[in-house]
C-alpha cells in the first residue's frame, strides 16, 4: 500500500498461507490473470503473505475506528465548519461529510474544465451487495475547475477483492482521456476512461510476471500510449519498472534495482524528448522490530530508452526525522517521498523532505534540473526553521514555474501551506494556508488538525490556470479521517 507499507516484521510472521491464498484469489476477480499459486512442494511467498497480514491488519483497525467514533458520534462533519480561506482561495472543504477517505489522488485536463479526484474509503456503502473490496476506491468528477461536483462513483465494483489502495489518476493531455491506476490487493492495475470518468476499461493487471507489487507511481506521455509505473516488489523492496507502449493495453516488467534498501516511488514524468524520470525514496529497514534506521536517501531513476533500461542517482541524503506517535502510526510515517514534476519543456523540480539530525524536525527542500535529471541545483528551503514539516505535493507549468503544498507541524498541530516560483525553484512566494477550516470535525482546531490521514496528497492546475490541492487529515493514523481540498478562485 502507499502508507509504505515496512518489511515484514516479526509480529506479522504469523499470517498464514491460507490468508494468502484467499487474497490472491480474490485479486483475480477484475479479469486479469491469476497469480501464480503456491504448490504443496513449492515455498509460501513469505513476503507477500506479511504485508497481506499488514495491510489486513490496517484495514481491521480502520473498521474499529469507525465503529468506536461512529458510536460515539464522532464520524465526518459534527458541527459547523467555520473557515478564515487565504486571498484568492474558495476555503478548505471536504469531500464527503461522512467517508473515512483516505490518500487522494488528483488530477485535471488542461484543455478543458475537467477536475477528478480519486481515493480509498473505508467503511461506508459497498459497490454491490457482498463480496465488494473495502476500502474501495472512490471517484469524484467536477465539470468546472473543481468548483462543483458530481455525484461520488465507485470506480470499479472488484467483486471479490478484499481492498482497494494506492490511488493513482491521470488526464491525456492530447485526448482528455482519463487514465487510473490503483492496487487490488497486491495486483496494481490499469484501467482508462474516455468519457470523463463515466465509464471504465476492464482493468488490467499490469505486472503478471512479478508476484506481487506495492507503492506504484505513474508517468504519461502526452498521446497517452507511453504509460510507466514504478513500484516495489517481492524482492525486498527493490523498485521495478512496469511499461507499456499501447495505452495500457499489454506490459512488461523491468527489475531495476538490487539492493538492501527499501524503495518507494512518489512521482514521476515523460519529458518532450520522450525521456522518463521518477523520484523515489529509501530506507533501510534493520533496526530493532524491522525499524527504519541509518540515512533517508532521494532518488531519481532516469530512463533515456522507453523504459528498457534505467540509471540511479541520489540527489541528496537526509537524517531519519521526528518519528509519529498518534495511534497505530509507525515511526517513519513523517519521511514521506519526493515530489517530481516538470515544466513545460522539461526542466524538472524535486521537492523533499527531511531532518539534519537524527529524530529531529524535518525541513522541505527543493532542488532543480535543466539536463534531464543528470544534475541538479543547489537545495532551497521551502519550510520554517525548527518547524516538523513533510509531504510535499508538486505541479509543474508553462516555462520554469512550479506550485507546491507541504505540511507543517507546531505544537501538535499540523497545517498545510502553498508557495509558487516562477523560475524553477530557485525563489519562492510567501506561504498562503490551503488547511484553513477551523472547525467541523473532531481533528479541527483553530491551531490546525491533528493528524496527516495518508502518507500524500496532491495538487493539480485546472484549464484556467487554477490551482486545486487535495490531501487526509484524521483524528490519528488510526482514525477516522477525511480527504479535504482547497482551490484558487
Amino acid at each position: 500500500m502507499r502508507t509504505r507499507s515496512r518489511p515484514p516484521s516479526p509480529r506479522t510472521a504469523i499470517a498464514s498461507l491460507a490468508l494468502t491464498a484467499a487474497v490472491l484469489s480474490a485479486c483475480t476477480s477484475s479479469g486479469a490473470p491469476s497469480a501464480p499459486r503456491a504448490r504443496a512442494n513449492e515455498p509460501v511467498d513469505e513476503g507477500l503473505t506479511e504485508e497481506i497480514a499488514e495491510q489486513q491488519e490496517l484495514s481491521d483497525e480502520r473498521a474499529e475506528a469507525l465503529e468506536e467514533a461512529t458510536a460515539a458520534g464522532t464520524v465526518g462533519i459534527v458541527e459547523a465548519i467555520h473557515r478564515d480561506p487565504s486571498p484568492g482561495w474558495a476555503g478548505e472543504r471536504t469531500v464527503n461529510r461522512t467517508g473515512n477517505d483516505w490518500e487522494p489522488a488528483i488530477a485535471a485536463d488542461p484543455n478543458a474544465p475537467y477536475v477528478y479526484i480519486l481515493h480509498n474509503r473505508y467503511g461506508g456503502e459497498d459497490a454491490c451487495a457482498s463480496g465488494c473490496p473495502d476500502p474501495a476506491m472512490i471517484l469524484h468528477v467536477s465539470d468546472d475547475g473543481g468548483r462543483t461536483w458530481g455525484p461520488e462513483r465507485f470506480l470499479c465494483r472488484c467483486k471479490g477483492i478484499g481492498g482497494q489502495f494506492d490511488p493513482l489518476i491521470d488526464v491525456v493531455p492530447d485526448t482528455g482521456d482519463v487514465v487510473a491506476v490503483w492496487m487490488n490487493g497486491f495486483k496494481i492495475q490499469f484501467a482508462r476512461s474516455t468519457d470523463h470518468g463515466a465509464t471504465w476499461s476492464k482493468p488490467t493487471w499490469i505486472h503478471p510476471d512479478v508476484r506481487w507489487g506495492d507503492k506504484p507511481n505513474l508517468a504519461l506521455s502526452p498521446d497517452g500510449q507511453d504509460v510507466y509505473v514504478q513500484f516495489n516488489g517481492p524482492t525486498g523492496g527493490d523498485a521495478y519498472s512496469a511499461v507499456s507502449h499501447d495505452g495500457g493495453v499489454t506490459w512488461s516488467t523491468t527489475k531495476i534495482t538490487e539492493s538492501d534498501r527499501y524503495y518507494y516511488d512518489y512521482g514521476g514524468a515523460v519529458l518532450p524528448n520522450g525521456d522518463v524520470v521518477f523520484g523515489q525514496v529509501s530506507f533501510t529497514y534493520s533496526g530493532p522490530d524491522n525499524a527504519a534506521e541509518g540515512v533517508k536517501r532521494v532518488h531519481v531513476f532516469t530512463s533515456h530508452d522507453d523504459g528498457a533500461t534505467w540509471s540511479e542517482a541520489v540527489v541528496d541524503e537526509l537524517e531519519l526525522g521526528r518519528e509519529c506517535t498518534s495511534r497505530s502510526c509507525y515511526g517513519d510515517f513523517y519521511d514521506s517521498g519526493p515530489s517530481l514534476v516538470a515544466d513545460d519543456d522539461g526542466d524538472l523540480v524535486i521537492v523533499y523532505n527531511g531532518a539534519s539530525q537524527h529524530f529531529g524536525p524535518q525541513t522541505v527542500y527543493a532542488r532543480s534540473s535543466k539536463n534531464g535529471g543528470n544534475t541538479w541545483s543547489d537545495r532551497v528551503q521551502l519550510s520554517k526553521d525548527g518547524v516538523n514539516a513533510a509531504f510535499p505535493a508538486a505541479a509543474g507549468e508553462g516555462n520554469d514555474g512550479v506550485r507546491v503544498w507541504f505540511m507543517a507541524q507546531r505544537n501538535h498541530r499540523w497545517q498545510v501551506w502553498y508557495r509558487t516560483s516562477d523560475d524553477l525553484g530557485a525563489t519562492w512566494s510567501t506561504r498562503e494556508k490551503l488547511s484553513d477550516a477551523t472547525s467541523g470535525t473532531v481533528y479541527k482546531h483553530p491551531t490546525g488538525f491533528d493528524e496527516v490521514y495518508g502518507d500524500y496528497g496532491e495538487i493539480a492546475i485546472t484549464s484556467d490556470g487554477h490551482t486545486v490541492g487535495v490531501w487526509g487529515e484524521g483524528a490519528s493514523y488510526y482514525g477516522p479521517g477525511g480527504v479535504w481540498f482547497n482551490r484558487q478562485t
